[in-house]
């Protein structure tokens, strides 16, 4: 639906816009000196745990992700913020803002301020400006054939928070998927930029599949995953087989289905999870073959969890293969 509303805006002839709307990318780069461009994203949403505090972090560092997912480094921030006046105590978007404030500030980023409105509906999230070197942007398109492809925070987001909704997740899965959500992604895209990465995306509310299918189809290729080497969180499949299944995930599998090949013998669940939309997911991250061992061996000690998902190989008749 949104590609429907942008496709007939113009796009920008601004020379220094480096990346704008008309790209599927995570943030827009815009240049100001041959040394330096500006990096800029926004995201806000309604809870999806009910800390407030840990709601605050958890949209902060979804915003963040766009920023590392493009190589940059945040600088700013701003609070957007919808909170219904007349229902919710003022200590609620205290706590709301005090977390996303010292998420910001874990980032090396500062909030300069913000705007709210008074909604029905309780929303926040945060604008984001970073700072990059233009010719060192990862962008979500120049991945090549050869390529190694890694995913560094395990899936399931969509179909735990789902779960935590309906009454179904114990306190213990509840604090281990909110800590991951709330995890910046600063270690994985510290490690990529020195890597070279040459292509990485975050993953979230399009699922692995979704974003997946915009960098093969922005750089020309296909994504080849392994589906056992997918990382999951705790519970994920037994969740997804429950029919913990968020509205997005059907959304995107819907929109998607004819742009990927599954293996017959692909578990139903497993199929699910690659669609499930994730919530300040990891990034997903193409690195040149030669470099990937090396590289899969720092990642892994800083980043446990993180995993070799698969690979980019010739264009074929669908972006995206799951066997």
């Amino acid at each position: 639906m949104l590609a429907e509303a942008l496709k007939n805006l113009p796009a920008s002839s601004d020379p220094n816009l480096l990346v704008g709307f008309n790209k599927a990318d995570d943030a827009g780069v815009y240049k100001i000196s041959d040394s330096m461009a500006l990096v800029q994203t926004l995201d806000f949403f309604p809870p999806i745990v009910d800390d407030p505090y840990y709601f605050g972090q958890i949209a902060a560092a979804n915003a963040l992700s766009d920023v590392y997912a493009m190589g940059g480094r945040p600088l700013t921030a701003l609070n957007i913020v919808g909170f219904p006046v007349s229902s919710m105590p003022p200590s609620v978007l205290n706590d709301i803002l005090r977390g996303g404030c010292e998420k910001i500030e874990e980032a090396g980023a500062v909030v300069v301020g913000g705007h709210s409105i008074n909604d029905k509906e309780l929303k926040y999230g945060v604008s984001v400006t970073g700072l990059i070197d233009p010719a060192r942007v990862i962008r979500n398109d120049g991945a090549r054939v050869g390529d190694i492809l890694f995913l560094t925070k395990p899936l399931g987001t969509g179909l735990i928070t789902t779960g935590i909704k309906r009454g179904v997740v114990e306190s213990e899965l509840i604090e281990l998927v909110t800590f991951q959500m709330a995890e910046l992604n600063r270690t994985a895209a510290e490690l990529m930029i020195r890597f070279e990465a040459r292509a990485a995306t975050d993953i979230t509310g399009f699922g692995l599949a979704g974003h997946a299918y915009e960098m093969a189809d922005g750089s020309g290729v296909t994504i080849e995953f392994r589906a056992n080497s997918l990382p999951k969180l705790p519970r994920a499949l037994e969740l997804a087989e429950a029919g913990m299944i968020p509205g997005g995930g059907n959304a995107n599998l819907n929109y998607l289905s004819d742009k990927i090949e599954i293996a017959p013998t692909i578990n139903k669940n497993i199929v699910t999870l690659v669609f499930d939309p994730q919530t300040s997911g990891g990034i997903l991250i193409a690195i040149d073959a030669s470099r990937a061992d090396e590289f899969e061996a720092e990642l892994k000690e800083k980043l446990p969890n993180a995993a070799r998902i698969g690979q980019v190989v010739e264009k074929r008749a669908t972006a995206l293969i799951l066997n």
